[in-house]
């Protein structure tokens, strides 16, 4: 039996010291020019007892921003700046992959280059709203810009694009990088049979040509890093940010975890389907239990690592997913905001901390982000110096 706590090698080659991943966050933290900064790297390192850490969305090209400061790895700066937090979690002995995203057309022209239109798959603009900078100087919520159809030629163009990101994430120091398919944005946008109503071939009908972007994307990124450090995160049902529902969801899903296996692909990252909480300012997020006669099909099909990504809040939760043999870790997200230390806190049974969805986002400071204390065996917290 699998116990949450074994180490293992994932997808055959890198070693995690046990089955919890942290799942990627977007925080907004990130200095002017989008640059990682020292706070981050405190906050990677204070939750380094993670096997895996997966790293908030981070954009491979000025055209793939679709959210105020969030960081970017595609000038020497950004690099420079997760070099120190690979550094710092690698000082604690932690595992981080950089998760790499286009945003497609879930963007306001605002934080595009030169004001532009977002990239879409197709011309028709997602009834969504993105977190950017208004008019008046204030950050909010603003409505997804239409977008312009991208060509032939550019969708080829940005397998480079990805390719190049790859590369810097290698010389910032990650363990690998997780490529972001899910929740509504570029990869899930072409991946989508209803979304997608391109005529060329990276649309239609067939799912070969509208898995195909992703696909090419998946080996370029095996070809820059070497099997076993390259993995997927999917939401094969998921309908955040207006998302339609697609009818040929597990067609695809199957097909795709045939292909990214053979394509030398580590891990898949499954988010099973994410609904926002109505009335919610900062939209919270909702999973349904993945059905398992589907997780058995993916698990046939794909021959290396599963991480189920559901809502988990707790160890019982964690290990009777990993008890029905059919995924390998279990990722948290939230509950690892207020908890640096979730991996020894689940391990020892200790009380979990919650965190006030104010300090999510948006801070210039440790406050929400850092400050979250370790909880100490003598049922006090205690706080270390990680700087």
């Amino acid at each position: 039996m699998i116990d949450l706590f074994d180490s293992f090698f994932m997808g055959g080659t890198v070693p995690l010291k046990n089955r919890i991943a942290m799942a990627p966050m977007t925080r907004t933290r990130t200095s002017d020019g989008d640059i990682p900064n020292a706070l981050m790297a405190t906050y990677y390192a204070q939750r380094a007892s993670a096997g895996l850490i997966v790293t908030e969305a981070t954009d491979v090209a000025p055209s793939s921003k679709g959210y105020a400061m969030t960081p970017g790895i595609h000038t020497d700066a950004q690099r420079d700046g997760w070099r120190e937090v690979t550094r710092q979690v690698h000082r604690h002995g932690g595992t981080i992959f950089l998760q790499l995203w286009h945003v497609g057309r879930m963007a306001h022209s605002s934080l595009m280059p030169d004001n532009e239109a977002p990239w879409g798959v197709t011309a028709e603009r997602a009834d969504a709203a993105v977190f950017a900078h208004r008019p008046d100087g204030t950050l909010g919520h603003m409505a997804a810009s239409a977008p312009r159809r991208l060509s032939t030629g550019e969708v080829a163009a940005l397998t480079d694009t990805f390719a190049s990101a790859c590369a810097d994430a290698r010389q910032a120091g990650f363990d690998g990088v997780e490529l972001h398919a899910a929740n509504g944005y570029l990869f899930d946008q072409f991946v989508n049979s209803v979304l997608n109503t391109r005529t060329d071939r990276y649309g239609g009908s067939r799912v070969e040509d509208r898995t195909r972007f992703l696909l090419d994307v998946a080996a370029a990124a095996v070809r820059e890093l070497g099997p076993g450090r390259v993995g997927v995160r999917l939401s094969p049902f998921g309908r955040f940010n207006a998302m339609p529902a697609d009818p040929l969801a597990e067609q695809t899903l199957l097909y795709l975890a045939r292909e990214l296996g053979r394509h030398g692909v580590a891990y898949l990252h499954l988010v099973y389907e994410l609904m926002p909480t109505e009335n919610m300012e900062v939209a919270e997020f909702t999973a349904r239990h993945l059905d398992h006669a589907l997780l058995a099909k993916v698990r046939d099909a794909f021959p290396w690592t599963i991480i189920w990504c559901g809502g988990f809040t707790d160890r019982a939760g964690a290990q009777n997913a990993l008890d029905t043999g059919l995924v390998d870790v279990i990722a948290f997200g939230r509950p690892y905001i207020a908890n640096p230390d979730l991996a020894e806190r689940l391990r020892n049974g200790w009380p979990l901390a919650a965190a006030a969805r104010s300090a999510y986002y948006t801070r210039r400071d440790a406050a929400g982000y850092t400050d979250f204390a370790p909880y100490a065996n003598d049922g006090t917290t205690t706080r270390e110096d990680l700087q």
